[in-house]
């Protein structure tokens, strides 16, 4: 249908991205008029555009078929983001070349878009539930802190959240932990079937045991991950044709990503997306309550601002992430009134949380070749993983990992198949397959990659990183971007408990290695090389990977202590709601976006129903 104007609305939301789509189409549904201000471009008609854009990209990042340039000076870009590649050793602290200003001593190695859609347009569509124990943390292990929304509590905005995205699962594979399901319930979609390699693992973990990680008794055992990608017709999306690329982009859209729920949210009528619209701060009244949103347009990427404006409602719902929403509230000083930026305390010698604990899933990478093919590279990048050491008592003393069960081979630990046929043609030994240097051509070079191709596979290992108020988001006093806004300044680290979950998940991925009888290849990066994203624990070296997972910054919880309360208000203005994963409390293990789903439909109900 044609866009609507709608002049003045109920609701102000501020991004497009998953949160964002989903309080839009409930409101919407609910009668509420809603503006949306979308720093990004529109959608095009179809994504074509986004796949050439793709195709030709020499580095074929997550971030590659998505505006802006990959390689742009972030400081004469309008509405600038991270990409991995600015997270490499001689330049993750360039500002020529980094949006984020990175200030140590680790590098926070996850991105984000800034597009209509926003991030879920390159993510790989996995959508666990958590399991009860990750809203207890301190109840049940006496670390951390407890959430102020209990499992049992958040399982019914679970299953609609499954239905709205649309989740492809068996509630036969997925009742471990404690997770249970409302009587009768199914997942809309039957689930995604296990791959070759998922099969492969499944035939190992049969017998499998590893000591020392607190897991002594566990039986181990590889389920099917719930994905929202189709296994059958849904929502008017392609059935899952196995292209795996579902990371940076689903060529024939049987993955969900936030437009489905934008275009159901401009049916109603009563939803409008403002793009190219950057909010520049969020105005607070003599009384304290939001008042606005200020906001500077553009044209184009790198042009000139056309307008600023205030944009007007009576409940403001920021939808940014858990970078990009501190970096808002922090900026909105509104001439001294929020000296400590909006929702952040009155106290200007005693900020509140806002940008405290950033979090994310560091990633432990394992990779090795099985003893015959196991057939990587059909079907999407993962359909199966190892969840039962995502819970224990050993929660007490070190995180929790799940298991990812790669379907891509070597490409995300050594852009393989390229690296291995540069290998093999030009008598390199790069990927560590061609130890004995063989330049090859013809039948011999088919029979070899054919032979080493088929056996490779990886396992990814997504640590639970502990909260800490030193990892935080704050805004540059030296670098802007194209609008003259600052930047968003990162401190990052990794806790020893955090950096004992990674030790564990390298133990347990060697021991599974040995148990299926295939031959590890991991690598670590030399310390002579000064990587980033590396550290030395207990005499040993590590690398790790960021997830893609930005959490905290925004936190709920209880007054004084936290940003935002259960329904994700903000304890300082009546009217204001932060949503997103920037809420969660903690990280727990599983990937983020289902939950803060939950949470996203329970808040917009809330306000339907109370706020307006």
């Amino acid at each position: 249908m044609c866009a609507v104007r709608i002049e003045n609305p109920d609701v102000v939301i501020v991004g497009s991205g998953v949160a964002g789509a989903l309080m839009a189409k409930q409101l919407g549904i609910a009668g509420k008029k809603v503006v949306m201000l979308e720093a990004g471009e529109e959608l095009p008609a179809d994504i074509n555009a986004y796949m050439n854009r793709f195709l030709l990209a020499k580095d074929k990042v997550p971030e590659s078929p998505y505006p802006p340039d990959l390689f742009a000076d972030p400081a004469t870009i309008n509405a600038g983001r991270p990409n991995v590649l600015t997270t490499l050793s001689f330049n993750w602290k360039d500002p020529k070349k980094a949006y984020l200003i990175q200030k140590g001593p680790l590098a926070f190695g996850s991105t984000y878009e800034r597009i209509n859609g926003g991030t879920a347009r390159h993510w790989l569509g996995t959508s666990l539930r958590f399991v009860p124990s990750d809203f207890e943390m301190k109840s049940r292990f006496g670390v951390f802190t407890d959430w102020p929304v209990k499992y049992a509590e958040l399982s019914k905005w679970y299953d609609l959240a499954e239905h709205e995205i649309g989740v492809s699962a068996n509630t036969s594979d997925q009742g471990y932990l404690g997770i249970t399901f409302t009587d009768g319930y199914s997942y809309p979609m039957p689930g995604i079937p296990l791959s070759l390699v998922d099969k492969f693992v499944q035939t190992a973990m049969a017998g499998f045991s590893v000591k020392g990680i607190g897991l002594d008794d566990t039986k181990w055992s590889v389920v099917g991950t719930p994905a929202a990608r189709n296994s059958q017709p849904y929502q008017n999306r392609r059935v899952c044709a196995g292209n795996t690329n579902c990371i940076p982009i689903c060529p024939i859209q049987a993955k969900y990503d936030p437009s489905v729920t934008l275009a159901e949210a401009l049916r109603t009528g009563n939803v409008e997306i403002r793009y190219k619209t950057v909010a520049s701060q969020v105005v607070v009244d003599g009384s304290g309550k939001v008042a606005g949103i200020d906001v500077i347009t553009y044209d184009r990427d790198n042009g000139p601002p056309t307008d600023h404006a205030r944009v007007t409602g009576k409940v403001y719902v920021i939808a940014g992430n858990a970078i990009e929403t501190p970096r808002l509230l922090l900026m909105s000083k509104n001439e001294g009134r929020t000296p400590n930026g909006v929702a952040n305390g009155k106290d200007k010698n005693k900020p509140g949380m806002v940008g405290k604990n950033l979090m994310d899933h560091p990633l432990y990478l394992a990779w090795a070749l099985a003893p015959f093919p196991v057939w990587g590279y059909r079907g999407p990048l993962s359909t199966g993983g190892v969840e039962i050491a995502r819970d224990g008592k050993f929660r007490g003393e070190r995180g929790a990992f799940r298991v990812e069960i790669g379907n891509e081979g070597w490409n995300f630990s050594s852009l393989d198949p390229n690296t291995t046929t540069v290998d093999l043609i030009n008598g390199l030994n790069v990927s560590g397959l061609n130890g004995e240097k063989n330049a090859l051509f013809g039948s011999d070079l088919t029979s070899a990659l054919n032979a080493k191709l088929s056996r490779q596979f990886r396992l990814g290992f997504l640590i639970e990183q502990s909260p800490d108020e030193k990892n935080a988001v704050g805004i540059s006093s030296q670098f802007t971007d194209h609008l003259g806004l600052p930047r968003p300044e990162i401190t990052y680290n990794l806790s020893d408990y955090t950096k004992r979950g990674i030790a564990a998940a390298r133990k347990t991925a060697s021991a599974m290695f040995r148990t299926m009888g295939a031959t590890e290849q991991t690598t670590t990066p030399a310390a002579s090389e000064h990587d980033p994203m590396t550290f030395e624990w207990q005499g040993e070296r590590f690398k790790f990977y960021g997830a893609g997972h930005l959490v905290g910054t925004h936190t709920m919880g209880a007054k004084g202590s936290s940003v935002v309360d259960d329904m994700q208000k903000s304890w300082d203005h009546d009217n204001l709601y932060l949503v997103g994963s920037g809420s969660f409390p903690t990280v727990a293990t599983a990937n983020p976006t289902l939950t803060l789903a939950a949470l996203c439909l329970r808040t917009a109900d809330h306000i339907a129903k109370s706020a307006l």
